[in-house]
């Protein structure tokens, strides 16, 4: 009996256990069933949206940058395909340094890739993939696929690069891209075009490449690619292309800037050259140059450091940013302003005894003794400093301001390059302006007397100097200068032109603009003148003017001599010109810095300069007929497919040493 209520009692704990486990599963069926209720039927939707996503990845094809190109066709900024070694940190296993050493056993990287790797590793972020070779060969390729098991996080990417084919020519120019910086992102990410660059690791930096990047740039594209739940890619669904960036072609004939630039040699100094009746830039130099393409993959720690720590500077774009005294380049514009203001006539003269007396202040001519009788003319052809004193004198500094102004000097030109210098036209109202203290605020007259002969706070960029020149030869019509003629559409090749409209017109009597010219034209054809010596055999008939401007001011009595000072410390050497005299074609500026005096140093640069571009004769063929000028040996296009001031005047007030020119 008993043993029968022992068995019944466990047969009701069994059923009550049987019974708890069939709610328990019951329970969990239920939750089961309201989870799936609630994914499939509830969430359907969403959940269906983002199963879609995780295995269709948008990626975005980045589009080839446009090209650049010289007024004759000749490509100076072009894109390549190449292979590419980089690493992930983040996806690395081990030690970096040691990973790098074992990559060198199967792909060449040298200590400037190292650093350069290093310096970007600094700028990006730890899961972004960093270069550490470019441009690897079929043989590195080969060897690093065939041990790529070994290195998890390394991969070799197909990527296009920016080749600038001719090096440093017209660097200053062209520009260079770089990778996008921390900086370049977030203004990228505050514009409009944020989305279009998405997948760009590039960028314009400098020149043309920077003020031009939108048009160079073009738009992404799109791919909608189908992964595995591994992320490996298993078929392409959609394409949308990219559109290839415009391409630019310059005003620039690069033939002339490089015979410019051999010209100068190792010598500092800019030369700016424009096409009066349109504003075109025909050459752009700025020396010493740089290459370039040592920006594109990122410049190595030591480049760098060279390139900013040099003495010469060679990253300042001197016509753009440099500011310098103009020296007797001004006495021209000064004369004019005789004119047309009715304070000289061009037959006036005065004695010119070897200086000027202010006061108790001496301001010397360059000739001992002085130039005797000098008019208008002799004063512009012989460089007489002692008219300049006086008429600065008479004329006062406002109202030299005021006149000089509309041809652009001190004044932003608007040329299409960012970063443009004002340079400094002074005036009573600028001095107010500038001065830190009533007595530095307040304009003394003896101030005005040096600006007569370009110097004291007078201030400006060979640009401007060039720009002035362009607006003198063409009669007082401005045209804004521009280095991009046209913009062309690389897919449909339709062209749109950039040439300015007139700006405005200064209002100046032909006749006084005449008599200037011709004096100017004296200057290169007078024996014994500033600019005879580099024209006198020139088959075409130009107007210049020579000029030689102080860099450091010397005491007073002292006499300045260019052998007892540093060739840092000595005068630089200034020259303008117009040509053909009759109907310019080329108007230009060019300042070598302490090269001394202008008809000695920049004037025979400049010589042949004009003997190219209006001879078609370089210099080595100066023994030989003109002919036809040669459109250049660069790359033609249709092959191709795919901070500092550089100088300042002396301080006002220093004794003035005059400017044997």
């Amino acid at each position: 009996m008993t043993e029968f209520k022992n068995t019944e009692r466990e047969l009701h704990f069994f059923r009550l256990r049987l019974s708890a486990a069939g709610v328990f599963v019951l329970v969990c069926f239920g939750l089961l069933l309201a989870r799936f209720l609630w994914l499939q039927v509830v969430r359907h939707n969403d959940y269906a949206a983002q199963a879609e996503e995780n295995r269709i990845s948008v990626v975005p094809v980045v589009p080839n940058r446009g090209l650049i190109l010289d007024r004759n066709g000749v490509v100076l900024a072009r894109n390549f395909s190449a292979y590419t070694l980089e690493i992930t940190p983040s996806k690395i296993r081990g030690d970096l340094d040691t990973v790098i050493d074992e990559l060198s056993t199967l792909v060449d990287i040298q200590p400037k890739d190292r650093r350069r790797f290093r310096k970007l590793l600094e700028e990006s972020k730890n899961f972004e993939s960093t270069p550490i070779r470019t441009r690897l060969t079929d043989d590195e390729v080969a060897r690093f696929t065939a041990q790529r098991y070994r290195f998890p996080g390394v991969d070799i990417q197909a990527r296009l690069f920016r080749q600038y084919p001719l090096g440093e020519t017209a660097s200053h120019v062209i520009g260079y891209i770089g990778r996008i910086s921390q900086r370049d992102s977030e203004k990228i990410e505050d514009s409009e075009d944020a989305a279009n660059y998405y997948g760009t690791e590039y960028i314009g930096k400098e020149g043309l490449e920077k003020s031009y990047e939108k048009h160079l740039h073009g738009t992404t594209g799109y791919e909608e690619v189908e992964v595995s739940a591994g992320g490996r890619a298993v078929r392409t669904l959609s394409r949308t292309p990219a559109t290839p960036g415009n391409n630019l072609i310059l005003s620039v004939d690069i033939e002339l800037q490089k015979i410019i630039e051999e010209a100068f040699g190792d010598r500092r100094g800019a030369l700016v050259a424009i096409e009066p009746a349109t504003g075109d830039i025909l050459a752009y130099v700025s020396m010493p140059t740089f290459d370039p393409n040592l920006f594109v993959d990122g410049i190595d720690a030591q480049s760098w450091e060279e390139l900013n720590t040099s003495l010469d500077k060679p990253l300042v774009n001197r016509p753009l940013s440099g500011s310098y005294p103009p020296g007797s380049t001004y006495k021209p514009y000064m004369a004019l302003a005789a004119l047309e203001l009715g304070k000289r006539t061009p037959n006036q003269s005065i004695a010119d005894p070897g200086y000027f007396w202010f006061g108790n202040h001496k301001f010397r001519d360059d000739k001992e003794g002085g130039h005797g009788m000098v008019d208008m003319y002799r004063s512009i052809v012989n460089s007489c400093d002692t008219y300049y004193y006086m008429l600065a004198n008479d004329l006062g500094v406002d109202t030299m301001h005021d006149f000089m102004k509309p041809f652009g000097f001190g004044q932003i030109t608007g040329i299409d390059l960012e970063n443009e210098r004002r340079g400094i036209l002074p005036s009573t109202a600028w001095k107010r302006s500038v001065g830190k203290r009533p007595e530095t605020k307040k304009w003394y007259a003896g101030e005005t007397i040096s600006l007569g002969i370009g110097q004291g706070y007078n201030s400006f960029t060979p640009l401007q100097m060039a720009h002035a020149m362009a607006n003198l030869a063409n009669n007082g019509v401005v045209m804004k200068p521009h280095l991009v003629k046209i913009v062309e559409n690389s897919i449909t090749k339709e062209r749109t032109m950039t040439v300015p409209k007139e700006s405005y017109r200064i209002p100046l009597k032909q006749d006084n603009i005449d008599i200037i010219k011709r004096a100017m034209v004296g200057v290169t054809k007078e024996p014994g003148a500033t600019g005879y010596r580099a024209f006198n055999s020139a088959e075409y008939i130009s107007g210049g003017k020579t000029g030689t401007a102080q860099v450091i001011g010397i005491k007073k009595n002292e006499k300045y001599n260019a052998k007892l000072v540093g060739e840092r410390q000595r005068d630089h050497a200034l020259y303008i010109a117009f040509a053909p005299a009759d109907k310019p074609k080329i108007a230009l500026a060019i300042i070598v810095e302490n090269g001394g005096f202008g008809g000695e140093a920049a004037a025979p640069i400049v010589r042949k300069a004009l003997d190219y571009y209006l001879l078609g004769k370089r210099p080595e063929d100066k023994d030989k007929p003109a002919g036809e000028k040669p459109v250049g040996d660069g790359v033609p296009a249709a092959e191709v497919k795919a901070q500092e001031e550089a100088a300042g005047g002396p301080k006002p007030g220093a004794e003035t040493h005059g400017n044997t020119e």
